[in-house]
């Protein structure tokens, strides 16, 4: 039987193939908005495929993105990179404020964010 945090990581790289498939596409207010969904998705598996990883290796009271990922540039598993705390931040923006603005400026971040969610699941692979 798979632990979760093998069931994570299959997630996580379905999601993240996923996002890069949209990324690929030329920009539309469709794939816009499909990016912004999946990147949603693509950032909860990342920080909750990263708390089942620390918590398997002893570490405790993980409860928020933000601690998580701080947690793991502590356990080198992410550069201590500021577009990390960032993209908590964009997750936040994006699904509790819409406009127009906002999702503009948030699809222009995510080519800066495919890297590093690619490099972790290199690592944690």
């Amino acid at each position: 039987m798979k632990s979760k945090f093998d069931s994570l990581l299959a997630r996580l790289k379905e999601a993240c193939a996923r996002f890069d498939e949209v990324l690929a596409q030329p920009e539309s207010v469709i794939i816009r908005d499909s990016a912004i969904q999946r990147f949603e998705f693509t950032f909860e598996l990342v920080w909750k495929t990263l708390k089942a990883y620390l918590e398997d290796k002893g570490e405790k009271d993980l409860f928020f993105p933000k601690d998580t990922i701080r947690s793991a540039f502590r356990a080198k598993l992410v550069e201590d990179d500021p577009l990390w705390l960032e993209m908590v931040d964009t997750r936040n923006e994006t699904s509790h404020i819409y406009s127009e603005a906002l999702a503009q400026k948030s699809y222009k971040k995510f080519s800066a964010y495919l890297p590093l969610i690619r490099k972790l699941i290199d690592k944690l692979s």
